[in-house]
């Protein structure tokens, strides 16, 4: 966020303001305490406070933002139709995000979709699982509020500033909202969310009764812990609990919005193996029964659901305590195909960031537990099951490679239908491992998962034997289930 002014102090002594806040200089944005918090600000966790001197709550504002200012301008034809002009501030940022819905709705129609109407809320789910949709901008404010009289000369007039006003920061902020748009990447999450809103009866994850939450299916379950040294975290499944020591994931550990990020063509390779190596937090992983009560707590202390109403519906969710987080997500896709349509060609995007050579294989399942015809994951027999079950990219290949260290590369897989569930099989320099740690290899009388979830249909595998450095980066695997419909536009 640029906040563009200039206090000079001249010869008499005046303090002055150049391009002052009578210019209004800096974003707008802050909490309309008129109006109630509209239920998608309050499921994204926000309870957004007016820094006036009167406080409040209401609705904050903005939603979204763009880049159109400082040192950035639009240079945009003028009048005359025969010159240019430059042009910034919200004047650009407002037409920006108008075209940028255009395409979108152009991409929707493609896709035998309607227009996205009031999208509002849309954008928040996005940015909840998909959260590279949105570059989040952290940097800058919008102090620039005064009281007119003073010793400060703005223009013709005196002025004193007030401090009052807001910050970006990580996350939603009230001067930049969710952040700036990835135009592509929100475009698939908001095609995603729109097909499986419209098309199918989603399943969530956990349901919430009340305080209380229950398993939603008969699944397998990543437990993805944060927790602070030394400290403790009990997950307690159906009255059971098991108690866990707390690790830290290390300073540049990959996060979702990296490794969605990095699915991306152009995205640097070598930013990829530049951040090679950077151990996650601990991770555990069971099969639970459906309607199971589920409830985990940190350091002796309940935590609290984060972002459920938003994440639950596509596969995972978070719990939030002062001492640490522990994500709860699926291991098994579920295929949202546009329209609902069966025999689907689906994108897979890779991103290799391991030195050993790799191949993923993709094959269908009976549930969110990963069972085939009543075998399940580690029982005799699971192997041949799955390669009955494999899918076939278009060359007719079961088992698809890692393009090399750092390096993206992106296929197809055929013949999938609406609500297929599908696992996935990771090779490893001949070493196989699955995507259910009861199939995995035990160390110290446990089983070893190897996956890890990074959001909206995105995972990353762990590529050694025992866990290896846990950094869950050695390639990250992406399923994207309506970018091939119509035209294929966003493919």
């Amino acid at each position: 966020m640029w906040n563009q002014y200039y206090l000079t102090v001249e010869s008499d002594g005046t303090q002055r303001l150049t391009l002052g806040y009578f210019s209004n200089y800096a974003t707008t944005g802050g909490v309309d305490t008129t109006q109630a918090t509209p239920s998608y600000q309050t499921d994204f966790g926000l309870t957004p406070v007016s820094a006036n001197p009167g406080g409040g709550t209401g609705r904050g504002v903005p939603d979204v933002s763009a880049l159109s200012q400082g040192n950035a301008y639009y240079l945009t034809p003028d009048d005359t139709m025969e010159g240019a002009v430059t042009s910034g501030g919200t004047s650009a940022a407002t037409p920006f995000w108008a075209s940028l819905a255009t395409q979108i709705n152009f991409i929707f129609e493609d896709q035998g979709l309607p227009d996205l109407g009031y999208s509002n809320d849309l954008y928040y789910i996005a940015a909840s699982i998909a959260p590279a949709a949105f570059n989040d901008i952290t940097i800058g404010n919008n102090v620039s509020s005064y009281v007119l009289g003073g010793d400060v000369a703005d223009g013709s007039q005196t002025i004193t500033p007030t401090g009052i006003g807001y910050l970006a920061g990580a996350g939603y902020d009230l001067i930049t909202g969710l952040g700036t748009p990835n135009g592509t990447l929100l475009a698939r999450a908001l095609s995603n969310i729109a097909h499986s809103q419209m098309y199918f009866d989603l399943v969530p994850v956990l349901d919430q009764t009340g305080s209380d939450w229950t398993t939603g299916a008969y699944e397998s379950l990543l437990f993805q812990s944060s927790v602070a040294s030394g400290e403790t975290w009990s997950l307690s499944i159906g009255g059971a609990s098991t108690s866990f020591t707390g690790a830290t994931g290390q300073s540049y550990a990959w996060t979702a919005a990296l490794a969605q990020q990095s699915l991306q063509a152009d995205f640097s390779a070598e930013l990829v193996t530049l951040f090679d190596g950077f151990g996650q937090g601990g991770l555990y992983q069971t099969s639970v029964a459906a309607g199971s009560s589920l409830a985990i707590s940190v350091a002796g202390s309940a935590a609290s659901a984060y972002q459920a109403a938003l994440t639950s519906d596509y596969g995972f969710t978070h719990f939030l305590a002062d001492d640490g987080a522990v994500s709860v997500a699926r291991a098994v896709a579920y295929a949202t195909t546009a329209g609902g349509a069966d025999d689907q060609d689906v994108v897979v995007r890779l991103r290799q960031n391991g030195i050993n050579d790799i191949s993923v294989m993709f094959y269908e399942v009976d549930d969110f537990g990963g069972t085939i015809a009543g075998i399940a994951p580690g029982q005799a027999g699971y192997d041949a099951a799955a390669a009955a079950r494999a899918y076939l990219t278009q060359d007719g290949l079961s088992a698809i490679n890692g393009a090399g260290y750092g390096a993206y590369s992106q296929t197809e897989i055929t013949g999938v239908d609406a609500g297929d569930y599908i696992a996935m099989k990771l090779t490893s320099n001949g070493q196989v491992f699955w995507a259910f740690a009861s199939a995995n290899e035990s160390v110290n009388g446990a089983h070893v998962a190897h996956l890890w979830s990074y959001g909206l249909n995105t995972w990353g595998w762990e590529d050694l034997y025992g866990g290896g450095d846990r950094d869950y980066n050695d390639l990250i695997v992406q399923l994207d289930f309506t970018s091939t419909a119509g035209a294929g536009l966003l493919v």
